[in-house]
Protein backbone atom coordinates (compact mmCIF):
# COMPACT_ATOMS: atom_id res chain seq x y z
CA UNK A 1 0.00 0.00 0.00
CA UNK A 2 2.65 2.38 1.12
CA UNK A 3 4.78 1.65 -2.18
CA UNK A 4 1.25 2.43 -4.73
CA UNK A 5 1.10 6.03 -2.34
CA UNK A 6 4.75 6.75 -2.96
CA UNK A 7 4.42 5.75 -6.70
CA UNK A 8 1.09 8.05 -6.88
CA UNK A 9 2.72 11.23 -5.46
CA UNK A 10 6.21 10.79 -7.49
CA UNK A 11 4.32 10.09 -10.75
CA UNK A 12 4.12 13.31 -13.45
CA UNK A 13 1.38 14.14 -13.30
CA UNK A 14 1.01 14.67 -9.44
CA UNK A 15 4.45 16.43 -10.06
CA UNK A 16 3.46 18.20 -12.77
CA UNK A 17 0.64 20.12 -10.29
CA UNK A 18 2.68 19.81 -6.97
CA UNK A 19 5.66 21.52 -8.68
CA UNK A 20 3.72 24.76 -9.61
CA UNK A 21 2.38 25.44 -6.22
CA UNK A 22 3.49 28.48 -4.15
CA UNK A 23 4.66 29.03 -0.58
CA UNK A 24 1.43 30.80 -0.43
CA UNK A 25 -0.79 27.66 -0.76
CA UNK A 26 -2.11 29.34 -3.60
CA UNK A 27 -1.75 27.80 -7.77
CA UNK A 28 -0.81 30.66 -10.40
CA UNK A 29 -1.83 33.41 -7.64
CA UNK A 30 -5.09 32.43 -9.07
CA UNK A 31 -8.17 30.74 -7.10
CA UNK A 32 -10.73 29.83 -10.11
CA UNK A 33 -9.35 29.69 -13.44
CA UNK A 34 -9.69 26.50 -15.36
CA UNK A 35 -6.96 27.28 -18.04
CA UNK A 36 -4.74 29.75 -18.04
CA UNK A 37 -6.04 33.29 -19.88
CA UNK A 38 -4.40 36.30 -20.73
CA UNK A 39 -7.27 38.08 -21.43
CA UNK A 40 -8.42 37.54 -17.68
CA UNK A 41 -5.15 38.20 -16.33
CA UNK A 42 -4.15 34.61 -14.96
CA UNK A 43 -1.27 32.83 -16.20
CA UNK A 44 -1.79 29.02 -14.77
CA UNK A 45 -4.67 26.83 -13.86
CA UNK A 46 -6.21 27.96 -10.23
CA UNK A 47 -5.95 26.53 -7.22
CA UNK A 48 -9.94 24.87 -6.90
CA UNK A 49 -8.79 22.99 -10.15
CA UNK A 50 -5.59 22.11 -9.46
CA UNK A 51 -6.76 20.88 -5.83
CA UNK A 52 -9.06 19.10 -7.20
CA UNK A 53 -7.07 17.74 -9.23
CA UNK A 54 -4.40 16.16 -7.37
CA UNK A 55 -7.84 14.40 -5.34
CA UNK A 56 -8.73 13.11 -8.76
CA UNK A 57 -5.03 11.60 -9.15
CA UNK A 58 -5.28 9.75 -5.52
CA UNK A 59 -3.12 12.27 -3.76
CA UNK A 60 -3.26 11.29 -0.04
CA UNK A 61 -4.93 14.88 2.04
CA UNK A 62 -2.40 14.13 4.56
CA UNK A 63 0.21 15.28 2.27
CA UNK A 64 1.99 19.08 2.23
CA UNK A 65 -0.06 20.53 -0.93
CA UNK A 66 -3.06 19.98 0.76
CA UNK A 67 -1.87 20.94 3.99
CA UNK A 68 -0.73 24.26 2.63
CA UNK A 69 -3.51 25.19 0.48
CA UNK A 70 -6.03 23.95 3.34
CA UNK A 71 -4.65 27.03 5.62
CA UNK A 72 -5.52 29.32 2.90
CA UNK A 73 -8.82 27.79 1.51
CA UNK A 74 -10.10 27.74 4.75
CA UNK A 75 -9.37 31.48 5.64
CA UNK A 76 -11.54 32.40 2.40
CA UNK A 77 -14.53 31.17 4.18
CA UNK A 78 -14.24 33.52 7.40
CA UNK A 79 -14.35 37.46 6.91
CA UNK A 80 -10.50 37.48 6.89
CA UNK A 81 -10.14 40.60 3.73
CA UNK A 82 -6.95 40.29 3.47
CA UNK A 83 -6.00 41.03 -0.43
CA UNK A 84 -4.58 37.54 -0.64
CA UNK A 85 -7.53 36.14 -0.17
CA UNK A 86 -9.30 37.54 -3.48
CA UNK A 87 -6.57 36.08 -5.22
CA UNK A 88 -7.25 37.55 -9.60
CA UNK A 89 -9.73 39.24 -8.05
CA UNK A 90 -8.03 41.50 -5.93
CA UNK A 91 -7.24 44.63 -8.13
CA UNK A 92 -11.23 44.46 -9.31
CA UNK A 93 -11.91 44.57 -5.74
CA UNK A 94 -9.97 47.28 -5.08
CA UNK A 95 -11.00 49.41 -7.75
CA UNK A 96 -14.80 48.76 -6.93
CA UNK A 97 -15.18 48.09 -3.28
CA UNK A 98 -18.67 47.68 -3.85
CA UNK A 99 -18.15 43.90 -5.71
CA UNK A 100 -15.38 42.57 -3.39
CA UNK A 101 -18.19 40.22 -1.54
CA UNK A 102 -19.55 39.02 -4.87
CA UNK A 103 -16.07 38.07 -5.63
CA UNK A 104 -15.34 36.77 -2.19
CA UNK A 105 -18.45 34.69 -2.63
CA UNK A 106 -17.52 33.47 -6.05
CA UNK A 107 -14.09 31.98 -4.34
CA UNK A 108 -16.17 30.45 -1.38
CA UNK A 109 -18.06 28.81 -4.26
CA UNK A 110 -14.92 27.07 -5.87
CA UNK A 111 -12.88 26.78 -2.35
CA UNK A 112 -16.43 24.96 -0.65
CA UNK A 113 -16.58 21.97 -3.72
CA UNK A 114 -12.77 21.44 -3.36
CA UNK A 115 -12.79 21.20 0.76
CA UNK A 116 -15.75 18.53 0.02
CA UNK A 117 -14.50 16.44 -2.55
CA UNK A 118 -11.59 16.23 0.50
CA UNK A 119 -14.03 14.75 2.94
CA UNK A 120 -13.82 17.48 4.91
CA UNK A 121 -17.81 17.42 5.47
CA UNK A 122 -17.65 18.05 9.40
CA UNK A 123 -16.04 20.56 9.72
CA UNK A 124 -18.31 23.53 10.85
CA UNK A 125 -16.53 25.95 8.38
CA UNK A 126 -17.45 24.41 5.41
CA UNK A 127 -20.71 23.27 6.49
CA UNK A 128 -21.48 27.13 7.18
CA UNK A 129 -20.45 28.10 4.23
CA UNK A 130 -22.13 25.05 1.97
CA UNK A 131 -25.36 26.51 3.66
CA UNK A 132 -25.39 29.42 2.31
CA UNK A 133 -24.29 28.61 -0.79
CA UNK A 134 -27.35 25.88 -0.79
CA UNK A 135 -29.43 29.21 0.46
CA UNK A 136 -28.57 31.50 -2.40
CA UNK A 137 -28.92 28.73 -5.20
CA UNK A 138 -32.41 27.63 -3.58
CA UNK A 139 -33.70 31.27 -3.54
CA UNK A 140 -32.76 31.60 -6.80
CA UNK A 141 -34.53 28.49 -7.74
CA UNK A 142 -37.73 29.40 -5.98
CA UNK A 143 -37.67 33.26 -7.52
CA UNK A 144 -39.26 34.21 -11.30
CA UNK A 145 -35.75 34.72 -12.30
CA UNK A 146 -35.12 31.25 -12.96
CA UNK A 147 -37.38 31.30 -15.85
CA UNK A 148 -35.47 34.09 -17.59
CA UNK A 149 -32.21 34.79 -15.80
CA UNK A 150 -30.75 37.73 -18.75
CA UNK A 151 -31.28 41.38 -19.46
CA UNK A 152 -30.40 43.10 -22.61
CA UNK A 153 -27.24 45.46 -21.65
CA UNK A 154 -25.04 46.78 -24.50
CA UNK A 155 -26.27 45.27 -27.12
CA UNK A 156 -25.54 41.75 -26.02
CA UNK A 157 -27.25 39.93 -22.91
CA UNK A 158 -25.82 39.23 -19.59
CA UNK A 159 -27.01 37.26 -16.80
CA UNK A 160 -29.00 39.10 -14.40
CA UNK A 161 -26.80 40.68 -11.51
CA UNK A 162 -29.33 40.00 -8.67
CA UNK A 163 -29.26 35.84 -9.91
CA UNK A 164 -27.33 33.13 -8.23
CA UNK A 165 -27.74 29.58 -10.26
CA UNK A 166 -26.51 26.47 -9.41
CA UNK A 167 -22.55 26.34 -10.91
CA UNK A 168 -20.21 23.22 -11.35
CA UNK A 169 -18.62 23.79 -8.02
CA UNK A 170 -21.53 23.95 -6.08
CA UNK A 171 -23.02 20.66 -7.45
CA UNK A 172 -19.95 19.19 -6.83
CA UNK A 173 -19.91 20.37 -3.09
CA UNK A 174 -23.49 18.89 -2.81
CA UNK A 175 -22.67 15.67 -4.43
CA UNK A 176 -19.67 15.11 -1.75
CA UNK A 177 -21.65 16.19 1.43
CA UNK A 178 -24.07 13.70 1.99
CA UNK A 179 -25.51 15.08 5.42
CA UNK A 180 -26.24 18.23 3.71
CA UNK A 181 -28.27 16.62 1.03
CA UNK A 182 -30.25 15.04 4.03
CA UNK A 183 -31.01 18.43 5.33
CA UNK A 184 -32.17 20.25 2.29
CA UNK A 185 -34.11 17.41 0.45
CA UNK A 186 -36.54 19.44 -1.55
CA UNK A 187 -34.28 22.04 -2.48
CA UNK A 188 -32.67 18.48 -4.17
CA UNK A 189 -35.73 17.80 -5.48
CA UNK A 190 -35.94 21.21 -7.23
CA UNK A 191 -32.29 21.60 -8.54
CA UNK A 192 -33.00 18.34 -10.07
CA UNK A 193 -36.19 19.80 -12.09
CA UNK A 194 -34.04 22.17 -12.78
CA UNK A 195 -31.13 21.22 -14.39
CA UNK A 196 -33.31 18.99 -16.26
CA UNK A 197 -34.57 22.20 -18.40
CA UNK A 198 -32.90 22.60 -21.66
CA UNK A 199 -30.10 25.24 -20.97
CA UNK A 200 -31.18 28.38 -22.77
CA UNK A 201 -29.90 28.61 -26.24
CA UNK A 202 -28.11 31.99 -25.84
CA UNK A 203 -24.83 33.65 -25.40
CA UNK A 204 -24.65 35.83 -22.77
CA UNK A 205 -21.30 37.22 -20.09
CA UNK A 206 -22.28 37.86 -16.04
CA UNK A 207 -21.73 41.62 -15.00
CA UNK A 208 -19.83 42.23 -11.91
CA UNK A 209 -19.87 46.05 -11.40
CA UNK A 210 -18.44 47.71 -14.55
CA UNK A 211 -16.60 44.62 -15.85
CA UNK A 212 -17.86 41.03 -17.23
CA UNK A 213 -16.75 37.20 -17.05
CA UNK A 214 -17.36 34.09 -18.87
CA UNK A 215 -20.06 31.72 -17.10
CA UNK A 216 -18.00 29.09 -17.51
CA UNK A 217 -19.15 27.58 -14.21
CA UNK A 218 -22.85 28.47 -14.39
CA UNK A 219 -25.65 25.86 -15.19
CA UNK A 220 -28.72 27.45 -16.35
CA UNK A 221 -30.46 23.55 -17.25
CA UNK A 222 -28.80 20.57 -18.86
CA UNK A 223 -25.36 20.96 -20.16
CA UNK A 224 -25.38 17.76 -21.69
CA UNK A 225 -25.12 18.53 -25.85
CA UNK A 226 -26.41 15.74 -28.54
CA UNK A 227 -25.38 15.49 -32.11
CA UNK A 228 -27.91 15.18 -35.17
CA UNK A 229 -27.22 11.36 -34.74
CA UNK A 230 -28.14 11.44 -31.14
CA UNK A 231 -24.67 11.03 -29.94
CA UNK A 232 -23.25 13.03 -26.87
CA UNK A 233 -20.72 15.66 -27.72
CA UNK A 234 -18.75 16.17 -25.01
CA UNK A 235 -18.17 12.41 -23.71
CA UNK A 236 -15.36 14.22 -20.66
CA UNK A 237 -18.25 15.89 -19.43
CA UNK A 238 -21.52 14.25 -19.80
CA UNK A 239 -19.39 11.48 -17.22
CA UNK A 240 -18.45 14.34 -14.88
CA UNK A 241 -22.22 16.04 -14.90
CA UNK A 242 -23.75 12.33 -14.50
CA UNK A 243 -20.75 11.52 -11.88
CA UNK A 244 -22.39 14.75 -10.02
CA UNK A 245 -25.99 13.72 -10.34
CA UNK A 246 -25.61 10.44 -9.16
CA UNK A 247 -23.93 11.63 -5.92
CA UNK A 248 -27.03 13.67 -5.54
CA UNK A 249 -29.13 11.11 -5.54
CA UNK A 250 -31.03 13.10 -9.18
CA UNK A 251 -29.88 10.81 -11.83
CA UNK A 252 -33.03 9.36 -12.75
CA UNK A 253 -34.26 13.51 -12.78
CA UNK A 254 -32.46 14.30 -15.93
CA UNK A 255 -33.10 11.45 -19.53
CA UNK A 256 -30.01 12.67 -21.20
CA UNK A 257 -27.49 11.66 -18.67
CA UNK A 258 -29.76 8.66 -18.37
CA UNK A 259 -29.68 8.08 -21.84
CA UNK A 260 -25.83 8.78 -22.28
CA UNK A 261 -24.86 6.52 -19.25
CA UNK A 262 -26.97 3.48 -20.64
CA UNK A 263 -25.14 3.43 -23.83
CA UNK A 264 -22.09 3.48 -22.10
CA UNK A 265 -22.81 0.87 -20.36
CA UNK A 266 -23.74 -0.64 -23.55
CA UNK A 267 -20.21 -0.81 -24.04
CA UNK A 268 -18.98 -2.32 -20.95
CA UNK A 269 -17.12 -5.94 -22.17
CA UNK A 270 -17.84 -9.30 -19.73
CA UNK A 271 -15.08 -8.25 -17.65
CA UNK A 272 -16.19 -4.47 -16.83
CA UNK A 273 -14.12 -3.03 -19.07
CA UNK A 274 -15.31 0.35 -21.22
CA UNK A 275 -14.45 -1.42 -24.87
CA UNK A 276 -16.51 0.05 -27.98
CA UNK A 277 -15.90 -0.66 -31.82
CA UNK A 278 -13.23 1.34 -33.62
CA UNK A 279 -12.01 3.00 -30.45
CA UNK A 280 -9.28 5.58 -32.24
CA UNK A 281 -8.14 7.84 -29.70
CA UNK A 282 -9.44 8.74 -25.86
CA UNK A 283 -12.06 11.06 -26.52
CA UNK A 284 -11.08 14.79 -25.61
CA UNK A 285 -12.56 17.42 -23.45
CA UNK A 286 -14.55 20.12 -25.15
CA UNK A 287 -14.45 22.79 -21.88
CA UNK A 288 -11.72 23.39 -19.44
CA UNK A 289 -14.40 22.54 -16.53
CA UNK A 290 -13.05 19.21 -16.67
CA UNK A 291 -9.37 19.72 -16.13
CA UNK A 292 -9.17 18.13 -12.82
CA UNK A 293 -10.75 14.97 -14.03
CA UNK A 294 -10.11 14.51 -17.03
CA UNK A 295 -7.99 12.44 -18.20
CA UNK A 296 -6.29 10.47 -15.67
CA UNK A 297 -4.76 8.19 -17.82
CA UNK A 298 -2.65 10.04 -20.44
CA UNK A 299 -3.34 8.73 -23.98
CA UNK A 300 -0.14 6.65 -25.11
CA UNK A 301 -1.76 4.96 -28.54
CA UNK A 302 -2.16 1.99 -26.77
CA UNK A 303 -6.14 0.70 -26.46
CA UNK A 304 -5.58 0.43 -22.43
CA UNK A 305 -5.19 4.24 -22.09
CA UNK A 306 -8.28 4.74 -24.50
CA UNK A 307 -10.30 2.62 -22.16
CA UNK A 308 -9.53 3.41 -18.80
CA UNK A 309 -10.50 6.76 -17.94
CA UNK A 310 -13.86 6.34 -18.44
CA UNK A 311 -14.07 2.85 -16.80
CA UNK A 312 -12.88 4.18 -14.32
CA UNK A 313 -15.71 6.79 -14.20
CA UNK A 314 -18.20 4.15 -15.15
CA UNK A 315 -17.21 2.18 -11.94
CA UNK A 316 -17.33 5.41 -9.74
CA UNK A 317 -20.50 6.36 -11.01
CA UNK A 318 -22.06 2.43 -10.11
CA UNK A 319 -20.68 2.63 -6.94
CA UNK A 320 -22.27 6.47 -6.03
CA UNK A 321 -25.25 4.35 -7.53
CA UNK A 322 -24.86 1.92 -4.73
CA UNK A 323 -24.21 -0.85 -7.03
CA UNK A 324 -22.14 -3.64 -6.41
CA UNK A 325 -19.54 -4.02 -7.85
CA UNK A 326 -16.57 -6.95 -7.99
CA UNK A 327 -12.95 -6.85 -8.82
CA UNK A 328 -10.98 -9.04 -10.40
Amino acid sequence: MQDSLREVVLSEQVSAVTTRQQETGLWGANYLAYTPSEKEGTLEVGTVAQYRRLLQLGVPTTTRPFRLADRLLYRTLSRDDDLLLYGEFADPSEDEPATAETYRNLIRDGVCAALAEAGREDDPRLRGAAHKVVSSVSAFLRSPMSEDPFIKRGGGWQLHPEATPPSWWSLAMISSMPSLQRERGGFLDRLGQYLAQPTPDKSYMIPIGSRTMKPLHVLLGDPIEMDPKGLVKDVPLALHYIELLAGMGQLASSASATTVFVRLLEDVDADGVWHPKNLRSQPKAGTPVTYHCWPLSPDDGGMTSRQADITFRLAKIAKRLGWHLEYS
